[in-house]
């Protein structure tokens, strides 16, 4: 206990010795930034939503899990940002109490909604990449919508449980820095965190299992150049980002709760501050990693920012791969495993 205190100890000094209260100079700074920030989230949100609703190959119950985690990301980019950013710069001179309560219930359902959504989307992967035979009878759109529903009851309770009903420790008041007390991050991380790094492992698992039975199948070919180490590489990669850029975001932010509750010294208002909108930034991360990690939605990008779509009718145009790496990605990451990818490739052999 000693040691994981003092590697928190030290995580929070090095933190709070890099954070000051910033002059008018660096608080313009944070605006233009925070903005651009909040803008592109909104942007490459709105681009993942338009997408899903206008094209009808994208109709999938994977992609609805998509778009309600586009909708989520995409009200913390129009909403929770500017709400944030205004308690950062005026210390929530303007009606604290209202604002920060009102703030506080939009940040807490937002960002445990898109959590919730990306422990979701791990489950339907692994019933995609670990039992594709059976995926589309178990992953279908009426049990996407139950998970969807779910998440935001989750969501909603969680907020309002812990911040109407007072269920909840206030760093500072002044700053309008909400604490969820020590039940309200087990279902908003340490869950989800646990059940996405072990359906990730074992994805990965299978993957690498489904790659080197390759071998015996005699799957080599140089037109295609597809050997078992670029498989598992691939996999290991599209694994790694998804779960690195995940935890990077939110890892600090609850590292921070975890000393304020197990810890003997107060972490610094200014901390958390910061860790928190490192928190917020995984929504604009995310409809980089699980919408342009997908070539048909590269392609429904291009057809709606060259405006094509507004020239006439294109929601039935087919979105098609394009290229070896392209296929790879979809086939691990998208359709029903690399047990459907080997057996569609090699028909083409």
């Amino acid at each position: 206990m000693d040691i994981q205190w003092s590697f928190l100890q030290t995580f929070i000094n090095i933190i709070s010795s890099t954070v000051k209260k910033t002059p008018s100079t660096l608080c313009g700074l944070f605006y233009i930034f925070i903005s651009t920030v909040s803008a592109v989230t909104v942007f490459g949100n709105l681009l993942v939503i338009i997408s899903i609703i206008y094209f009808q190959q994208l109709h999938t119950p994977t992609n609805f899990l998509i778009l309600s985690l586009a909708v989520t990301d995409l009200l913390v980019g129009f909403v929770v940002f500017p709400l944030n950013m205004e308690f950062s710069a005026n210390s929530c001179f303007y009606s604290p109490n209202v604002l920060c309560k009102l703030g506080d219930i939009l940040d807490v359902t937002l960002s445990t909604a898109s959590i919730l959504h990306l422990c979701f989307i791990s489950i339907d992967r692994y019933y995609a990449v670990c039992q594709p035979l059976t995926y589309r009878t178990k992953i279908n759109v009426h049990v996407v919508v139950i998970m969807i529903v779910v998440a935001w009851c989750i969501s909603v309770l969680v907020a309002v449980g812990f911040v109407v009903t007072g269920l909840n420790f206030e760093k500072c008041q002044e700053n309008c820095l909400f604490l969820p007390n020590t039940l309200g991050p087990v279902f908003s991380f340490y869950l989800p965190v646990i059940i996405m790094l072990c359906i990730y492992l074992k994805i990965f698992l299978v993957a690498q299992k489904q790659a080197r039975s390759i071998q015996n199948t005699n799957y080599h070919s140089k037109k295609k150049g597809l050997t078992v180490r670029k498989v598992e590489g691939k996999a290991t990669r599209t694994l790694a980002i998804v779960m690195g850029v995940f935890l990077m975001c939110w890892t600090p932010f609850f590292i921070c709760i975890a000393a304020e509750f197990l810890g003997n010294s107060s972490v610094p208002a200014e901390v958390f501050e910061t860790v928190s909108w490192l928190a917020l930034f995984n929504s604009m991360l995310n409809p980089f990693i699980y919408a342009l990690f997908y070539s048909w939605f590269r392609s429904a990008f291009r057809l709606i920012l060259s405006g094509k779509i507004f020239q006439g009718n294109f929601s039935h145009t087919k979105l098609q791969a394009h290229g070896v790496r392209s296929f790879l990605t979809n086939s691990f990451f998208v359709l029903t495993g690399i047990n459907n990818f080997l057996s569609c490739t090699q028909g083409n052999i």
